[in-house]
């Protein structure tokens, strides 16, 4: 079993935000800022393009009425609404989840940064990509 699902089944404790027969909110223990917040599906799926989109809807239901309550409740600026897929985009455990990331200012501890990268032929990406 994987450690979240240890806190859906109650073995290991939360701090709990949040919950219904779908959802479970927590309070993520390494809070990058305040209220750091992760929401997850309580049936055991991978990572964001793993679940179905039942259990999609009721994450991002949840987010989005969790996530404007944190920033009233604690006078949260801004959120970050994020979901890592795989190592190499920094998940780092294996049940889809999305972070709640209250933001105050640019001082805060959170820093996340978009380098610009080689320039992309957007003509060849749109033809690779388009569904």
């Amino acid at each position: 079993m994987c450690i979240f699902c240890d806190i859906v089944a109650g073995k290991i404790p939360a701090y709990k935000l949040y919950e219904d027969d779908e959802v479970l909110a927590f309070l993520d223990i390494s809070q990058v800022t305040k209220g750091h917040t992760l929401i997850i599906p309580k049936a055991h799926c991978d990572h964001f393009l793993a679940c179905d989109s039942e259990q999609m809807q009721a994450v991002m239901r949840v987010a989005q009425r969790l996530g404007k309550h944190i920033m009233e409740s604690i006078g949260a600026n801004g959120m970050h609404i994020l979901s890592n897929i795989h190592e190499a985009a920094g998940q780092s455990v294996p049940h889809f989840h999305v972070h709640l990331i209250p933001r105050y200012d640019e001082n805060d501890s959170c820093v996340i940064t978009f380098n610009p990268s080689e320039k992309q032929n957007l003509e060849q990406l749109q033809k690779q990509l388009t569904l």
